[in-house]
This record gives C-alpha cells, structure tokens and sequence, in this order.
C-alpha cells in the first residue's frame, strides 16, 4: 500500500520596500507589527515558504536590521522554532530579556512566547525550521509520562560547535533538504513523521529546559507504538477491572510481546507500571484537600481491593502510609 502525499503548500513573497514587507507579511501571517532599526532608501526583501502537516520551512533574505512581533490569533499555528543564520544573525526578546544567535549557532524557540524578534546584519539570510508544537507535546509526554502545559523555558541559544549542537543542526538540515524544492519529505508523511519526532526527542533530551531535571540519567528511548498504546489504554480504564491480556489486545501484540516491551521501553512490567499509575491516582485524590472521599472508598475507585495491601504498596512507595498523607493535607489547611 503506498503512502499518501501529505498536505503541503509553497510561496514566496518579494519586495523592495520596507512598507510592502508589512503589507504582505501581515496579510499572509496574521497581526505583522514591524519597524527599521536603522533607516534606509531601499529595503529589499524576500521569503520562500514551504509548508507540510508537520513542518515549516521559512527562507528569509532581508537587505538591512529590523525588528517585529507577530500577534498570534486563535488561527496561529504553535511551533517550534529553529533558526539557522546563514548571514547576519536573529534575535527574539521575553521581556527585558534577549537572546541572539549568529553563524555557527542555532536559535530555538515558541513562536507564541516572544515579545518581538530582532533581524540583524546586512543581507541577512536566515533558514528557519517550523516543527509543529504538537510534536513537542508528544515527545514530552511520552518522556516524562504526563501531560505537559506552559512555557518549557527552552534554552534559546546552541553552537554548532557542540554535541548537542552538531545532532540538532544535522537533523534540522535534513528535514529542511527534504522540504525544499518540493523534496523527498514532503512525498513520505510517514518518514516526516519519524524524523520531526526524532528531532524533538533530541531537542528534549539534550537542550536544556524546565523538566530537564526530571530526565533520568541513563538514555531512555521513546516507547514503540504498541507501549505507548497499552499505556493510553491503561490511562484511559485505570479505574477499571482490566487485565493484561486486555491491554494486549488493546495494543494490537500479545502478552508476551507487551511484557518484553515494557521491560525494554520502561524498565518495568505492564502489571507494574499499571499499579503505579492506580496508585499514583490514588495519591492525587489524598493530596486533594476538597476530596472528602473515605479511604475505603478511594481505594474501590483506583482498583484496590484490599486495603492492607493498598497500605503496604503505598507505604514502600510514597514512604508513608495513607493516613498520613490525608492527615498531613488536613494539618495544612487548618494552619492556614
């Protein structure tokens, strides 16, 4: 069976003036506020876009400095953002705040968290990889296991001089290689798919963010599809009575398969990590101060049956029985 193109659109836009740059821009972009940083007769401008479901390719020549902000809208697409300079340099600003990147390094970040961008150096010449947000929001579900919300305070700034720089960089070309000129990607979805979600697996796990903490220190790869759809299933019934042969087949493997996944991809078994995420739960309703809920009760609800074993799991987990917990929640709001 062969695959089916995905989605993709191409244009460019050419200009000689700084006010026809706002025009165009701002009709093809959405709210384009834009301002010379340094005045000049002559402003030429010039940007090739490639766009896929995915994936965004931007290639923008600009004649001298200048800055803009963008207004995202409730039809703003969310994305990752990776600059390349390939002459001059780009900044983008959070507040009082700036981070530039210039030849030799690599500028990334949320198109919706800047307050302006900043476009430096004559003939300025910048490539800039659009890798769609929900990628991101996969990938960091998928590492750390929950849903994620916010700001991931990405590092902004990577030289190319680096490891991390060097892998981001070569996979941020190859993507961008595939997109230009109506390129092989843009042909493949499903080869698309796997390098975007390479490339936001690295970014992660190697560029320093707000969860970097949370990373275990030995390499953890991205579950195959059928863990990640056992672990859906769970997260989807965990207040019911399922089995492992249910999750199985849920996952479209056998129990056999589904054990071996999870010890590879997880470090755990299926039984295992399903208890985990009940007790987790269960956790969450005895830290809930509005939750009034007896214990008995939470413990049905989570697929506990028998409190005392409830007990014990919970005790060697948490280091604390379950009254204790409730009891401390209790002592805090009446200290309040």
């Amino acid at each position: 069976m062969s695959e089916k193109s995905t989605a993709q659109a191409s244009f460019q836009f050419r200009g000689s003036s700084f006010d026809s740059m706002i025009e165009t821009l701002g009709g093809a972009f959405g709210t384009f506020d834009a301002e010379p940083i340094t005045q000049t007769r002559d402003f030429r401008w010039g940007i090739d876009l490639a766009a896929c479901d995915s994936a965004v390719l931007i290639t923008g020549y600009h004649q001298t400095d200048f800055q803009f902000h963008i207004e995202p809208t409730a039809d703003t697409a969310e994305y990752l953002s990776i600059v390349v300079p390939r002459r001059g340099g780009m900044g983008v600003t959070y507040g009082p705040r700036t981070a530039e990147a210039g030849q030799g390094e690599l500028l990334l970040y949320n198109n919706f968290e800047p307050n302006s961008v900043i476009m430096r150096g004559e003939e300025n010449v910048v490539d800039e990889l659009l890798i769609n947000w929900s990628v991101v929001l996969q990938t960091l579900g998928e590492t750390f296991e929950t849903r994620f919300d916010g700001s991931l305070n990405l590092l902004p700034q990577v030289s190319l001089s680096t490891p991390a720089g060097q892998l981001i960089g070569n996979l941020t070309e190859t993507i961008m290689g595939g997109i230009r000129n109506n390129g092989p990607l843009l042909q493949s979805p499903i080869a698309m798919a796997h390098v975007t979600q390479a490339l936001a697996d690295v970014v992660v796990r190697l560029v320093p963010h707000r969860l970097s903490h949370l990373l275990d220190k030995k390499p953890c790869l991205i579950a195959p599809r059928h863990v990640r759809r056992a672990i859906e299933f769970m997260q989807a019934n965990i207040n019911q009575p399922i089995t492992m042969p249910m999750v199985a087949e849920a996952a479209g493997v056998s129990v056999r398969a589904l054990e071996t996944g999870f010890r590879a991809f997880r470090d755990t078994t299926p039984a295992a990590y399903l208890l985990r995420l009940r007790l987790r739960a269960a956790r969450q309703d005895l830290l809930d101060p509005e939750n009034n809920q007896a214990m008995r009760e939470i413990c049905l609800k989570w697929g506990f049956f028998h409190f005392g074993r409830f007990s014990a799991v919970y005790r060697a987990t948490y280091g604390e029985n379950p009254s204790d917990t409730r009891r401390r929640v209790g002592s805090s709001m009446t200290s309040v």
